[in-house]
């Protein structure tokens, strides 16, 4: 039988271990590792009264803080599946994943998008949390049993969820501390700048496991965010490149204040010039990720010893427990310095979508090899360079933008017969969402983007939106979404020569 070794057994064992150590950090209120177990066991108790079974699915809806990541583990100790909900989406959005993921309960701080079977709010968990049953909360799954959902996007247009499991949270906790965080221990200080439900929550159980602290920002601003790494003496913390322009171009830095020894960034393409400002200024601490939901944030990394002038561009060489390798189209390996598709295989990727069988088999190979959907190359040396996106996925400030979503959404508007919505590159954002459409009769860019507004969250809706009188369109009248990528991509490198 294989281990059957759960995320509560970290928790609980990093709560005998650590103590009275502070574990959790967030506006004052500090939260110790022996606290934190029992706070997880009050609470997973306290679901399973409320009438939920282990394997249910349980919708996450809180904001940054320390309830979120009790509510997360709480949900680990009692077996519930957890569907992590980005608060910066629409209600249609979240009702969609709520219904989706059929979940039976919603975890919220007063925010419900949608119909569902209980509603549970973050005033009931401080109740649990202070005075619910605080005995063990420790249900048993199998490790290939469902232990999260990720939801991501895809060419249909409709948001997929990945599939991860026991087996998957634990290898990613190994990729982390064997490559990314070896130096992590009592003294390691996390800090949250980023949502939890996005990449930054991923540094959690690294930290913990190892007697490192937590501090948790419930909003990024620049300065906030170097003020706070100077008052608790921050070793680590995740950014997407946005956030490092932000810091870069906005806050007040003294170097010589701060004690970073990994500042790890991904979600998103970065400018090499933007990286060596950031060495110039931090000095030699940047680390990139490279990973996506259905291998979460473990693919490849670029230590800060090897961010060298001619590697900048690099995603770095594979974790020591991740395969990679660069296929052709009909899947042969292809050698060095040649382009294809870049596909991975390790214990921590998904084990499929959601109630999506086709998308699993196309992505997914019975062998374990996952198809990323990016196109790259690896050089002599291992290090891999991406090139593009298979899918055509936008990313902008550090959230992927799925074209066929928005451009669904402009369809909607009756003076509008084409869309095609593409990244442009942008100093900021990394890339910012563009719309060419064609119209059926007169309408002004402010009307369009108004009607995206009310129907789509903030990052996804377009900034820049031109009118054509026609769209590329392929052989069998697909539109060109290449195409449409170039030529606006051509017109601001005119504009800026």
């Amino acid at each position: 039988m294989g281990s059957r070794q759960q995320i509560g057994d970290l928790i609980r064992r990093a709560g005998r271990t650590f103590g009275d150590a502070p574990a959790l950090v967030e506006d004052g209120r500090t939260m110790s590792f022996a606290e934190f177990d029992v706070a997880t066991d009050r609470v997973g108790n306290g679901l399973l009264a409320r009438g939920l079974e282990p394997g249910d699915h349980v919708s996450v809806l809180v904001p940054n803080g320390i309830d979120g990541v009790v509510t997360y583990y709480a949900l680990a100790k009692a077996g519930l599946v957890r569907v992590s909900l980005n608060a910066r989406e629409t209600d249609v959005e979240l009702a969609y994943k709520i219904e989706d993921s059929r979940s039976r309960a919603l975890i919220t701080d007063g925010r419900v998008p949608g119909p569902t079977e209980s509603v549970i709010t973050t005033d009931e968990l401080a109740t649990m949390m202070t005075s619910g049953d605080a005995s063990p909360c420790e249900v048993v799954r199998d490790q290939e049993a469902v232990f999260r959902l990720a939801y991501t996007g895809g060419t249909t247009g409709k948001p997929k969820a990945v599939i991860l499991t026991t087996r998957s949270e634990l290898a990613e906790v190994a990729n982390f501390l064997v490559d990314l965080l070896p130096d992590v221990g009592p003294g390691s200080v996390m800090l949250h700048a980023a949502p939890i439900t996005h990449g930054s929550g991923a540094f959690f159980l690294p930290h913990l496991v190892k007697g490192g602290c937590n501090v948790i920002l419930k909003k990024f601003s620049a300065q906030a965010f170097v003020d706070a790494a100077v008052q608790h003496r921050a070793t680590a913390t995740f950014m997407v490149p946005t956030m490092i322009s932000m810091m870069l171009e906005d806050a007040d830095i003294d170097r010589s204040r701060l004690h970073l020894t990994r500042l790890c960034y991904g979600g998103a393409p970065i400018a090499p010039a933007l990286l060596a400002r950031g060495i110039e200024v931090l000095g030699p601490v940047f680390a990139q990720l490279y990973g996506q939901a259905e291998a979460p944030l473990a693919i490849t990394c670029l230590q800060p010893t090897e961010h060298t002038p001619e590697r900048l561009a690099s995603a770095g060489k594979p974790y020591t427990l991740v395969e990679v390798d660069i296929r052709d189209s009909s899947g042969k390996s292809l050698p060095a310095g040649e382009s294809g598709e870049v596909v991975t295989r390790g214990p921590h990727t998904m084990s499929g979508y959601w109630q999506r069988p086709d998308a699993t088999a196309e992505t997914l190979g019975a062998d374990g090899w996952l198809r990323t959907g990016d196109i790259g190359q690896m050089d002599a040396q291992g290090y891999l360079y991406l090139l593009d996106r298979r899918h055509d996925v936008i990313i902008s400030g550090g959230f992927n933008v799925y074209p066929r979503e928005v451009e669904d959404v402009l369809l909607t508007h009756p003076a509008v017969r084409e869309a095609a919505v593409v990244g442009i590159a942008d100093a900021k954002w990394g890339q910012k969402v563009s719309a060419a459409v064609v119209l059926r009769e007169p309408v002004d860019d402010d009307a369009l983007m108004n009607h995206c507004a009310s129907r789509l969250a903030g990052f996804k809706r377009p900034r820049h939106i031109e009118i054509w009188d026609e769209l590329p369109k392929s052989p069998v009248g697909k539109s060109l979404r290449r195409s449409v990528r170039e030529t606006m991509n051509a017109q601001k490198v005119a504009e800026n020569a």
